[in-house]
């Protein structure tokens, strides 16, 4: 070991012990006086931590409670909202059948209309194929034919 770290070994052990005799030495109170004001201590500031928590909880729920009614009557308008939604979309789609059908009648007229006129023979599709259409509602993940079935809610 070098002479500058025993120096340093030696005064930090010297140090020490002098710190501790003169913290002995001047101390105003015995051990046991100082152990039971540190404990006190302790207890006041678990007493403070303590009543600090209960207030802050209090505080707390009591913007909870506030925040509450905002919350439902929220909720509840989006939930008028997306009912509104599915009764138009069950609409629309009703509609869309029904468009589909009308155009699909059209269609078949029109091309035999044509070949009438053209003196060709028409090969005629089945009505219900002409009229099928399946509609799938992503949200409640049914299929609806025709419009006659409704989701379940």
């Amino acid at each position: 070991m070098s002479k500058g770290a025993v120096g340093f070994v030696l005064g930090s052990v010297f140090g020490a012990a002098v710190g501790a005799a003169a913290g002995l030495l001047l101390a105003p109170r015995s051990g046991a006086e100082s152990r039971a004001m540190a404990a006190d201590a302790m207890n006041d500031a678990w007493d403070a931590a303590a009543d600090a928590y209960e207030k802050s909880s209090n505080v707390v729920s009591g913007h909870i409670n506030n925040l509450r009614p905002t919350v439902d009557a929220t909720t509840d308008e989006l939930r008028a909202k997306i009912d509104l939604a599915r009764e138009r979309m069950d609409q629309l789609r009703s509609t869309l059948s029904d468009n589909v059908a009308t155009a699909a009648d059209t269609v078949t007229n029109t091309v035999s209309a044509v070949a009438d006129k053209v003196g060709a023979p028409v090969a005629q599709a089945p009505a219900a194929e002409a009229a099928d259409v399946h509609v799938t509602d992503a949200c409640a993940g049914t299929t609806e034919s025709d419009g006659d079935e409704k989701p379940e809610a």
